[in-house]
């Protein structure tokens, strides 16, 4: 089966956080299309998903993990 991303630890993550897509969206300039894609469990950049985790100070599978579709 393929796998597609979650992004359930984003969501995880930011609550523990303090912080909302909108933070990303404003702070980071991540576009509304992104934060879509990324609601539609569709693949985004490695870039965007990087400069997310610098932001959070998080490790990369606190922002996405992979599940079988």
């Amino acid at each position: 089966m393929p796998l597609i991303p979650s992004y359930k630890p984003l969501d995880i993550t930011l609550i523990r956080r303090d912080k909302l897509k909108k933070h990303l969206r404003d702070e980071l300039s991540i576009s509304g299309t992104t934060l879509a894609k990324m609601s539609n469990r569709d693949f985004v950049s490695l870039s965007v998903i990087a400069r997310i985790c610098e932001y959070l100070n998080c490790r990369i599978e606190d922002v996405v993990e992979f599940i079988e579709e």
